[in-house]
């Protein structure tokens, strides 16, 4: 049955991700060069918190409008990852099915579940993932 598919077979295993001592400029850097827009942050190879381009926004003077022009990055020397980024997060095991990702990705409107096994980050998954995977079962 479909609906038993496990997440893992849509999730990003290919992690772009921070570590906790990284800095708001790198983190805008890796937003850009990798075209995402969250980034997990990680301590060895434990999850520890959840960074969003949004965040950056809220902490900056940017035009979010506008993306064209760079993110201020001068309050990036006042602020560190661990501060800025969310930390109570919500996981899934890579065995989750699609069906329960997409309900916590609705109920909770979330964009982006990392997805974690005996306490590794071993992928992500966000609302582009599960609409991509709806998309190709049309």
């Amino acid at each position: 049955m479909k609906a038993l598919i496990p997440v893992s077979e849509i999730m990003t295993k290919h992690i772009i991700a921070l570590d906790r001592t990284d800095d708001l400029t790198r983190a805008e850097a890796l937003f850009k060069q990798h075209h995402i827009r969250h980034i997990p942050v990680v301590q060895e190879e434990s999850i520890i918190g959840m960074l969003s381009y949004s965040d950056l926004l809220k902490i900056s003077l940017a035009d979010a409008t506008n993306d064209d022009r760079d993110v201020d990055t001068v309050v990036y020397n006042v602020f560190t990852v661990e501060q800025v980024m969310s930390k109570n997060l919500v996981t899934v095991s890579s065995s989750t099915s699609i069906k329960e990702v997409a309900k916590i990705l609705s109920v909770r409107e979330f964009h982006a579940l990392p997805v974690v096994d005996d306490s590794i980050l071993v992928g992500i998954v966000t609302t582009t993932d599960l609409i991509k995977y709806m998309l190709k079962e049309l």
